[in-house]
């Protein structure tokens, strides 16, 4: 299992697809870890060098003490990057992976070719809402949250229709750690990356899900049109859209790429 130690966090990563190809990484969303990408690997590693990680607090990377804030999770990945000896990466985030991209799009754009931002937006919710989330977990842990963000997760069509892929979904999260889950959903209440849109400088890619109710298609519809230059594509899922509709994920994302 390989690790990048970092200046205060160890951090693990996966490799696949040709040693000589570009290089494409994956980040994760809140509440996963670097399994969700799974369903991409087989059809991106034919073209390129993917590298994915556990983002700090999830997975097998170091649960550092918390609050963590977006631009601290962004700058794990460039000290990732250079402990790989990685000068110019395409990248693709998830949600909260989504928000990392977009901060990276704007403080670190020489380090990126493209970044596909996927059912994200630039703020999610209410303090209240992830303060009661946080007090949810602080007093039952991730099971006491696990029902609801699955029904967020996934559309009640696939949830029926894909009984293991969702009961590996729910394990997933079940599996988090709860103080960097905690320490996560405080990154996330805590930025708001609406005034900045503009200061993104990297080729971008914003892809909805047709039924989030996380990141609606309103959502991306926000991002798109305020990031310079930056493409619209909406597929027909919830909020994990790389699992759901994984086919369509992959094909508009590797479009996108010029694969």
């Amino acid at each position: 299992m390989p690790f990048a130690k970092l200046e205060d966090v160890q951090i693990h990563y996966e490799r696949d697809g040709p040693e000589d190809a570009p290089v494409f990484v994956f980040c994760n969303s809140l509440g996963t870890n670097l399994r969700m990408w799974d369903p991409q690997i087989a059809d991106f590693s034919k073209h390129f060098r993917v590298l994915r990680y556990d983002s700090r607090g999830f997975g097998a990377s170091t649960v550092t003490p918390g609050p963590y804030a977006i631009p601290q999770l962004s700058w794990d990945l460039v000290h990732l990057l250079d402990a790989l000896a990685l000068d110019r990466v395409h990248f693709c985030g998830l949600s909260m992976g989504g928000m990392i991209g977009m901060f990276l799009g704007s403080n670190a754009p020489k380090r990126f070719h493209n970044i596909a931002l996927c059912n994200t937006a630039g703020n999610f919710g209410t303090p209240e809402t992830w303060n009661a989330r946080i007090s949810a977990v602080h007093a039952g842990g991730m099971k006491a949250v696990a029902s609801t963000v699955i029904e967020r997760w996934l559309t009640p069509a696939y949830r029926a229709s894909h009984p293991a892929e969702t009961a590996a979904a729910i394990a997933m999260l079940e599996s988090a750690n709860p103080e960097g889950y905690i320490a996560n959903c405080a990154a996330v209440r805590d930025m708001d990356l609406r005034n900045k849109l503009g200061a993104v400088q990297v080729p971008a890619l914003v892809l909805a899900g047709t039924y989030d109710p996380v990141a609606t298609p309103a959502d991306g519809h926000f991002l798109a049109e305020r990031i310079p230059g930056a493409r619209y594509a909406e597929v027909p899922a919830a909020h994990l859209s790389n699992l759901e509709a994984r086919d369509d994920f992959n094909r508009t994302v590797l479009k996108f790429l010029g694969a």
